[in-house]
């Protein structure tokens, strides 16, 4: 079996502990080719162990008369006793050769690390971890391969997510309401943002739903703002791209409602509101506007209204 890619990478994705990035993935490459040139093949180390055909051929050599055998034993020219104590170690060598060859044989072994090119690009890796995601999809399997910030790693189906909490014995998880969702999407566009602010673009309290976020690890308090008093920053965490099921904040959903822009426009709208005109109030702006007291003629005592009566009817006259 010559070298395949998308085994290598399926077994690093078993043995990994965390997720398992590019950058880990090239790192082994470089490890395997630094240490090819110290460190054998299997067949040459087996070569030169102990129990292998060659140790055994070597072991063969007629033994001089005098030398010690084992224990104490002497060969005084008696071949049935050289016979007789080899005969129990190639009884030993036999059984454990042969059941090494039957998990790994050396051949196939070899090949395993043979042709290993010395680089692996990024562009080789997506494409062949896209391919086991697919394969373990449409095999239906009981894992699959999910890609995060930090790399892919191997999860569970859905599915079976009981099964694991009861081997954990967690209990599962809470769902968060709508009013801490609205508060994390408030900070999740706008991070940095102090309480006040989420409470002014929601109307409502967030002392609560900051609370259960700050609980789940899903925001974390970014710092101090720079406003009277040094109320406290809120943003988001890994844990909340993970929550979200991206990569990056840069793939959120474009949102006209929450951009940072409009809300600051908005905010200074609702700090510093604009008086109400006649098209707000739902008026006809062709209506001329009614006079107001300083406008409006002064009426002098003794009669002076007709005299106003009589103007307004001689204008109309004419």
């Amino acid at each position: 079996m010559a070298f395949d890619l998308k085994r290598v990478l399926k077994v690093m994705l078993f043995a990994s502990n965390g997720p398992l990035a590019v950058k880990d993935i090239q790192t082994a490459f470089s490890r395997f080719h630094e240490q090819a040139d110290s460190l054998p093949f299997e067949s040459d180390a087996e070569a030169a162990e102990p129990g292998s055909e060659t140790a055994v051929e070597a072991s063969d050599t007629p033994v001089s008369e005098g030398e010690t055998v084992a224990e104490g034993e002497t060969v005084g020219g008696d071949e049935a006793v050289a016979e007789t104590s080899a005969q129990p170690a190639m009884a030993e060598v036999a059984p454990a050769a042969e059941a090494a060859e039957a998990i790994v044989p050396p051949a196939e072994e070899d090949d395993i690390y043979r042709d290993v090119p010395s680089l692996i690009t990024t562009a080789q890796i997506r494409e062949a971890m896209d391919e086991l995601s697919k394969e373990l999809q449409a095999a239906n399997s009981e894992v699959l391969i999910v890609e995060s910030h930090s790399g892919w790693r191997l999860v569970t189906h859905p599915r079976y997510a009981r099964w694991v909490r009861l081997l954990r014995n967690e209990p599962p998880p809470v769902r968060l309401t709508g009013s801490a969702i609205e508060t994390l999407a408030v900070i999740a566009y706008r991070q940095p943002a102090t309480r006040a602010e989420i409470e002014q673009i929601r109307g409502v309290s967030a002392e609560a739903g900051i609370a259960k976020l700050l609980e789940r690890d899903l925001i974390y308090v970014v710092g101090r703002a720079d406003l009277p008093g040094r109320p406290t920053q809120f943003g988001t965490t890994d844990a909340f791209l993970e929550f979200v099921g991206i990569k990056s904040l840069d793939e959120l959903p474009a949102s006209d409602v929450l951009s940072p822009r409009q809300i600051d426009a908005w905010l200074n709208t609702s700090n510093q509101p604009i008086p109400a005109n006649d098209s707000d109030m739902g008026l006809d702006e062709t209506q001329p506007s009614q006079m107001t007291l300083d406008q409006a003629p002064v009426v002098a005592e003794g009669g002076d209204a007709p005299a106003v009566a009589e103007s307004e009817g001689e204008t109309k006259a004419e």
